[in-house]
């Protein structure tokens, strides 16, 4: 008879087996331990091979006591694996235990960006006078972007320089250089009077640096109505800045140029900061100038009201816009736009939860 199926072999083979299985200390060191003692290279699996070059009457002596190590040693891995896993598990339920008695850990506060309370704030002006709030499209034709609004079909400002114009060639469309596309739509769809303040995105082809974005935001608003003069402008914008930055600043209009706007005028604020008076000590908001320039303004063209099917010897109205992005520059001494627009927390958490 073989050595590997002697009664001896057998029984030092079964001892061996049950005493490493019964020293696994965790279930990963018995999944290590398997195949020595159950695998095709164990003392099992070797007494098995034995086994089939015997002759048949001593074949099934030596298959009956294989197959009995066999099974012990399968009844003891099997019993070691189950109280393995009864101490992972008691474990883990001490480990890992959950009060749910504890109050939850707060999620980190966040902050609304400047830019969005500040474009609300300044909604919020116009609606408190009885004005209303007019959306339009990012991507505009034409149409609405220039010839409405009395931009001639040689204007520079339809050149790929500053206008971003969509594929395919020919198409008309373009992504809106400013917010006044909304204000003609506002006159084709709505019913006279109208007053509507406009805000949103818009986009212009400039190289991102420290001052220039092809992305920001604007805010326009439009008057049209009977009897409407430069008064009721300057009467407004004036509101308006006593609104967003306290009573008692001056307000100034000098003379300008844009196509939709007759005569037009360019609008300066007297500085929050220093009231206009930096002479006693520089002004950073001002740079030392006393005013801040706001935006454009003025009459709206007789060209843009009969391009909207407004009779101009009835109806006048008015219409202005500003860059909120410099607005918000200015008012919160950042130096560097593409800090409004990288999405970094450390940016906006400053700003708290201002409304």
């Amino acid at each position: 008879m073989p050595n590997e199926l002697t009664p001896d072999s057998l029984d030092r083979a079964r001892d061996e087996g049950l005493a490493a299985l019964a020293e696994a200390p965790d279930l990963a060191a018995l999944a290590v331990l398997k195949p020595a003692v159950l695998g095709d290279r164990s003392p099992l699996a070797v007494a098995r091979k034995a086994v089939g070059a015997l002759p048949g009457p001593e074949r099934a002596d030596a298959g009956k006591r294989v197959n009995a190590l066999s099974q012990e040693l399968t009844r003891a891995y099997d019993a070691r694996r189950v109280a393995l896993e009864a101490d992972r598990d008691a474990r883990v339920l001490v480990e890992e235990a959950v009060d749910v008695t504890v109050l939850a850990g707060r999620l980190p506060v966040g902050a609304r960006h400047p830019l969005t309370t500040l474009q609300e704030r300044a909604v919020d002006v116009f609606v408190a006078m009885g004005w209303e709030l007019a959306e339009g499209p990012e991507v505009e034709h034409e149409w609405f972007n220039f010839d409405a609004l009395n931009f001639g079909g040689d204007h520079p400002a339809r050149e790929m320089q500053d206008t971003l114009f969509v594929a395919p060639e020919g198409s008309g469309l373009v992504m809106r250089t400013h917010t006044s596309p909304v204000q003609v739509r506002s006159l084709l769809n709505r019913e006279l009077p109208v007053y509507v303040v406009c805000p949103g995105r818009v986009f212009r082809a400039d190289a991102l640096d420290a001052t220039h974005s092809p992305v920001f935001a604007q805010l326009e608003g439009l008057c049209v109505d009977e009897g409407i003069t430069m008064a009721h402008l300057r009467g407004t914008l004036d509101a308006f800045a006593s609104a967003m930055f306290g009573d008692g600043l001056k307000t100034r209009l000098r003379p300008s140029y844009f196509p939709f706007t007759e005569p037009s005028a360019e609008l300066d604020l007297q500085c929050f900061h220093c009231r206009g008076d930096a002479a006693l000590q520089p002004c950073r908001v001002c740079s030392s100038e006393g005013w801040i320039e706001v935006g454009g303004c003025g009459m709206v063209n007789p060209a843009v009201l009969r391009a909207c099917g407004v009779d101009p010897d009835r109806y006048t109205g008015f219409a202005f816009g500003m860059g909120l992005d410099r607005a918000v520059m200015v008012r919160h001494g950042v130096t560097d736009i593409r800090e409004i627009y990288e999405g970094d927390l450390r940016f906006t958490l400053p700003f708290g939860l201002e409304a």
